[in-house]
């Protein structure tokens, strides 16, 4: 039984042509190896240096979200695992002329809230307010209590050119699931 579903995860991963897939914690030692394997994945289908580039700046930054603002398990949901919660989701697939970046991961309700206004509020503006509201907030924004200034999904936005395509999934009355889709073209 278990080599059939395998063999359909297999098939799965070939019809989305996903390149990567990872399901676990992320660590800085994860991101360094994540990205080495994208440079090669990228060298050997001889993408452009400026596609490259753009996949990158939008790797490290989805990357270093899921690092920066998954659940300590401190605070979590009882319901989850402590695995599970401290765990995300990303995979990073070829289609036709782009790239698509998924992550998922749970968050509690609150903070959903306050991240779904804030992407509604990104996906609202076009390039040059995009760009002027990542100075405001580089100048005038105060670093959150996990060290970080809320410059990530500005700045993938920015570096992506496409609007942000995210789905907040209710799990119970205090957590959520993330699910972040972005096209690089």
């Amino acid at each position: 039984m278990i080599k059939n579903d395998i063999y359909e995860l297999y098939q799965t991963m070939e019809r989305e042509n996903i390149l990567l897939s990872f399901k676990g914690e992320v660590t800085s030692e994860l991101m360094s190896s994540v990205l080495s394997i994208m440079e090669s994945k990228m060298d050997y289908m001889e993408e452009s240096p400026k596609m490259k580039k753009k996949v990158f700046n939008v790797l490290v930054e989805c990357l270093q979200n899921l690092y920066h603002h998954i659940d300590s398990g401190e605070d979590a949901d009882k319901n989850l695992t402590r695995i599970e919660a401290r765990s995300a989701l990303f995979m990073i697939a070829k289609k036709d002329d782009h790239f698509v970046i998924r992550t998922g991961n749970y968050i509690d309700n609150e903070s959903a809230l306050d991240l779904q206004k804030r992407l509604e509020m990104i996906n609202g503006m076009d390039k040059d307010e995009l760009k002027k509201y990542y100075q405001d907030v580089l100048s005038n924004g105060a670093l959150s209590d996990k060290g970080t200034a809320g410059l990530g999904m500005i700045d993938i936005a920015r570096k992506s050119g496409n609007r942000l395509e995210y789905q907040i999934l209710p799990i119970n009355d205090i957590t959520s699931f993330f699910c972040l889709n972005i096209k690089i073209d």
